[in-house]
């Protein structure tokens, strides 16, 4: 389908660089979930990275999802890669 995800990498502060498989791409803030229901998980750091694709979705291992409707609806678009995105963000941060 045209939301399909075909590629998500988990960012710092609870974040998600998400491609959807029409060209778009861009960042989703999972921190307004993080205190509700089953995403209260996702606030171990750990667990947050294990974030995958499970049919064009964003998933976890314990079957937490976005619904495409929210991650579209919510999606910040950008113009560059992850890397980009977290340069814009933290241009400060000095990269080896």
């Amino acid at each position: 389908m045209y939301w399909d995800v075909k590629n998500v990498m988990p960012l710092p502060d609870y974040r998600l660089y998400v491609e959807i498989v029409d060209g778009r791409r861009g960042i989703f803030d999972v921190k307004p979930y993080l205190d509700h229901g089953v995403f209260r998980e996702l606030r171990n750091p750990d667990y947050f990275r294990q974030v995958g694709i499970v049919f064009g979705a964003v998933t976890w291992p314990h079957q937490q999802d976005i619904a495409p409707e929210t991650l579209l609806a919510e999606l910040v678009p950008v113009d560059a890669g992850p890397n980009g995105a977290l340069q814009r963000d933290k241009p400060q941060a000095a990269r080896p």
